[in-house]
């Protein structure tokens, strides 16, 4: 429990589109199984971009679509620590106890639909809900991380953060996560002309954070040629500072010049794999282009619906690419994932992950911020003192 517990909590409100404000919430009471943790660091993800653009709609056409509901309070990778619990557990079943740093999985899932049932670790539960997009923080408050504490429904998947890990590497645990794309395309490489093979050329659409830990998945898993394509000369140079061996700035060259630079790169035949992580449908023309025949195309970062595009399949059958779209990341990946941020902390510049830390009262400057090619990672620290003039209440 905190030293003197609060009658309310601050946090983080969208209420629509372009709007944010900081409102107060009163502490909650515990059910059976539930938890409160004090928030360390939590992230600005791409998602919540989207959804302060207004462009809400995820997991379209399938039984989970849904639009995120305002007002909400936005944050799905959060690092904190337990402060009061009502009989909660970890992943494994063990109790939570007052103290424990923790990292969270924002997936909530019924456990009991066909999806849940059959495949094992992925998230395509049938009934999903998400912390920070799914919930009305008028109906069901603090479960997003933008707050100074947050609540831990009994379905949450917690999983303790090592004792010598710093916050600034835990809040990376669930974009790492998303890396285990590479090891869906591993699956694949049992025929040495498919998937993802050692020695494998890469190329990464997209220099966000997203895109950096593909970078680093990469190299750890033992890539080939590295490439990185972005719109910011910025996030490409520290791109390459993470183990990119060479990049490509989309706003320099016409469509065509980004095809004669990857044949330039890979002997005339295109790479072997491509990772989408930019958000943008557009990307899927300069993807297919890039791959030789019979490469790999994952389809990460269009996780929210932005609408269709004009696309010659043909391209597909001709060159016999295998595209597959991941909405969302394995559950069973997160210690896994701490644990190889971990063994690699002094392998990668992980101080220059995060690029911008604010207080709550910041939010407004934070997102515009994290909206700037500018910028890397951007995390809210909600229990830091104000650094500026306070947000519009």
């Amino acid at each position: 429990m905190p030293a003197e517990r609060p009658d309310f909590v601050r946090a983080v409100t969208m209420l629509g589109p372009g709007e944010l404000a900081l409102r107060e919430y009163p502490w909650p009471k515990l059910d059976c199984g539930e938890a409160i943790m004090q928030i360390e660091l939590s992230g600005i993800c791409g998602t919540d971009k989207h959804t302060y653009r207004g462009e809400t709609t995820q997991y379209a056409g399938t039984l989970s679509e849904q639009s995120s509901p305002f007002p909400l309070i936005p944050g799905h990778e959060n690092v904190g620590i337990i402060v009061e619990t009502n009989q909660a557990v970890d992943f494994y079943g063990k109790p939570l106890q007052v103290g424990d740093r923790v990292t969270m999985c924002p997936d909530l899932v019924c456990g009991k639909c066909p999806a849940c049932r059959h495949i094992h670790g992925y998230s395509w539960c049938e009934h999903w809900r998400g912390y920070g997009n799914s919930f009305r923080a008028t109906e069901e408050p603090l479960l997003g991380g933008w707050a100074e504490y947050m609540r831990l429904l009994p379905e949450t998947f917690v999983y303790r953060v090592p004792d010598e890990m710093p916050a600034e590497l835990a809040v990376m645990t669930e974009l790492m996560a998303c890396t285990y794309a590479l090891d869906k395309a591993k699956e694949f490489s049992t025929l040495a002309s498919e998937g993802f093979v050692s020695g494998a050329s890469v190329l990464i659409q997209g220099a966000g954070p997203l895109g950096i830990c593909h970078v680093i998945k990469a190299r750890i898993m033992g890539a080939g040629l590295i490439l990185v394509s972005d719109l910011s000369e910025e996030r490409l140079a520290l791109a390459r500072r993470f183990g990119a061996d060479t990049t490509l700035d989309i706003t320099q060259h016409s469509p065509e010049e980004h095809s004669d630079f990857i044949l330039a790169n890979t002997a005339g035949r295109g790479v072997d794999l491509v990772v989408e992580c930019t958000g943008e449908p557009a990307a899927i023309h300069d993807g297919v282009a890039a791959l030789r025949r019979g490469g790999m195309y994952l389809l990460e970062g269009l996780f929210v619906d932005k609408g269709s595009i004009p696309f010659n399949f043909h391209h597909v059958v001709s060159k016999s690419i295998r595209m597959i779209g991941l909405s969302n990341h394995p559950f069973t990946a997160y210690e896994k994932s701490m644990e190889l941020l971990l063994r690699n902390r002094e392998r990668f510049p992980f101080a220059e992950f995060i690029s911008h830390r604010f207080a709550l009262e910041q939010a407004e400057l934070a997102m515009e911020t994290a909206l700037s090619a500018k910028s890397m990672k951007v995390v809210f620290e909600p229990n830091a003192p104000p650094k500026s003039a306070p947000l519009r209440q």
